[in-house]
């Protein structure tokens, strides 16, 4: 592929992201939980304590300074020949955050040189705040819930129809997220954000699956709101400390162990929930994509889909795979396998995401062409920007398609 062919694909990057500002998780949080969120001075860095407790995960929650775009690239290209830690390369690459990492005017300037058409943009802070603020559900709600406040006024939920923000939504207390779903509408949301993870009630842990859940899930597909599961604080922690110490938690210094133990256990535990608890059954017209999760973990769960369907049908009220195909969208890692989610899901279903502005993402959305594999110019289309828009419900930009329209 060559990059004059690549400029006449118009990119869709479902994987952008913004940094939020301390205010994002405070501004408008109610006067009676102001106290569980704090930002606190710790030596020199400033920290975020919720409920109590600094949270180690994001160790940089202004993000004032940060790793630049591209940073960590050798790393998930596993070209870490010198063998640095996540810390030590992004210290090598820190810069400014720039206007374009913090709002919607100076990101579109931004996709115009990096030649994006349309970008999912996802928040970053947001990734700790279920995981943290889990044991009070009420707490997490409005958490939540300033947020996405915080959000529509900073960025909206859609901008120039070039940028789609994606509110976040927690399913703990059912009424709650139902209030947040019709929030989240009223306001011109396209997309939303759920945690790949059970959720917390005052009752306990729940897959969001469980047709208890079912009026929020009614209420997405009636709507034909897109959803995306993207990567965040794994909700194994507390397993996995029992095998080190916790102190390996922080995203930048995770042990191998961790690594490897986390695995895609979260995106499969998930996937698996809404698939055998019926929630895709119950409501077919569901769309829902998997993003930053990669790609690496749909063939054993393909194998298990397949080999239980066998072994228990009686359990399941569709073959598994056909749901998957049905429901769900894939985004891979960009180091990762377009052909994993080709041979499994289909050419329809597969997704680019670059990650930016995140050090584990790429410099620049064109970078991945140094990781591409073999595609034809109706495959460039689709992977690099329709598929996205089909997910989405937005029009195709294949000249080919177009013309048979």
């Amino acid at each position: 592929m060559t990059d004059e062919q690549f400029k006449d694909a118009p990119i869709f990057d479902a994987d952008q992201h913004m940094y939020e500002t301390p205010e994002a998780l405070t501004k408008y949080l109610p006067e009676k939980y102001k106290s569980a969120v704090n930002f606190l001075k710790v030596g020199h860095q400033t920290r975020i304590s919720i409920l109590g407790k600094i949270r180690d995960y994001i160790p940089n929650p202004t993000f004032d300074k940060v790793a630049a775009p591209g940073a960590w690239e050798a790393f998930f290209a596993a070209e870490n020949h010198e063998g640095k830690t996540l810390s030590q390369m992004a210290r090598e690459r820190v810069m400014e955050a720039t206007p374009s990492f913090r709002a919607p005017e100076p990101r579109i300037v931004e996709l115009d040189k990096q030649g994006v058409s349309e970008a999912l943009v996802y928040p970053t802070l947001a990734n700790l705040v279920e995981h943290s603020a889990s044991e009070d559900p009420e707490l997490c709600s409005a958490m939540i819930h300033a947020l996405n406040q915080w959000m529509l006024e900073t960025w909206g939920f859609t901008h120039e129809n070039r940028l789609f923000m994606t509110p976040v939504i927690n399913l703990g207390l059912l009424d709650e997220a139902l209030k947040e779903l019709e929030y989240v509408l009223n306001n011109g949301a396209k997309v939303i954000l759920i945690k790949p993870a059970p959720v917390r009630s005052w009752k306990g842990w729940r897959s969001p699956a469980l047709p208890e859940f079912d009026p929020f899930w009614k209420e997405v597909e009636a709507a034909g709101l897109p959803v995306v599961l993207h990567a965040s604080q794994p909700p194994l922690d507390d397993y996995i400390n029992q095998w080190e110490p916790p102190n390996s938690a922080v995203f930048t210094e995770m042990s191998a162990f961790r690594w490897i133990a986390l695995g895609h256990r979260e995106i499969t535990d998930m996937i698996t929930s809404l698939i055998t608890h019926g929630t895709f059954t119950r409501f077919p017209k569901l769309r829902v994509a998997s993003i930053e999760n990669g790609s690496a973990w749909l063939d054993p769960l393909f194998h298990d889909f397949d080999d239980f369907y066998k072994k228990m049908p009686q359990a399941f009220p569709e073959h598994p795979i056909d749901v998957f195909k049905r429901n769900i969208w894939v985004s891979p890692f960009w180091e990762g396998s377009v052909e994993d989610v080709v041979n499994t899901v289909g050419w329809d279903r597969v997704m680019f995401g670059s990650d930016f502005p995140h050090p584990e993402g790429l410099v620049e959305p064109k970078g991945y062409w140094r990781y591409a594999e073999g595609m034809d110019e109706k495959r460039t289309y689709d992977f690099m920007g329709d598929n996205a828009r089909r997910f989405l419900g937005l029009p195709v930009r294949n000249p080919a398609e177009l013309a048979t329209v």
